[in-house]
């Protein structure tokens, strides 16, 4: 992919892909799956800044597997792939691998 860097408080994210059956064993079609309201952060931005001007952090960072609301974000095609550009807001909550979750206890 070409570099991209998202301005201010905005996230680069891609979807993954969501399950080809259910759970019974029937196969989704395409055009009946609905659109995973999962992704991976591939880039963020600086930051927003508060009226003080004071940089504040993104809370996610590159790698982070994230969940968003169903209409979030701004669809981008770049080198073929399929992207979203969304607000640090509109993520919902960041989803830690169970490995992590065994690693911290």
């Amino acid at each position: 992919m070409a570099s991209f860097k998202p301005l201010h408080d905005r996230v680069l994210v891609r979807r993954v892909q969501g399950e080809e059956k259910t759970k019974g064993g029937l196969i989704i079609p395409d055009n009946a799956k609905e659109k995973p309201a999962e992704g991976e952060v591939i880039a963020t931005g600086e930051g927003a800044r508060k009226d003080s001007g004071e940089l504040i952090a993104p809370s996610v960072k590159a790698g982070d597997r994230i969940l968003f609301g169903k209409w979030s974000g701004t669809e981008v095609t770049l080198d073929g792939q399929e992207y979203l550009i969304m607000k640090e807001s509109d993520i919902l909550g960041i989803i830690e691998s169970s490995a992590a979750q065994a690693a911290a206890a």
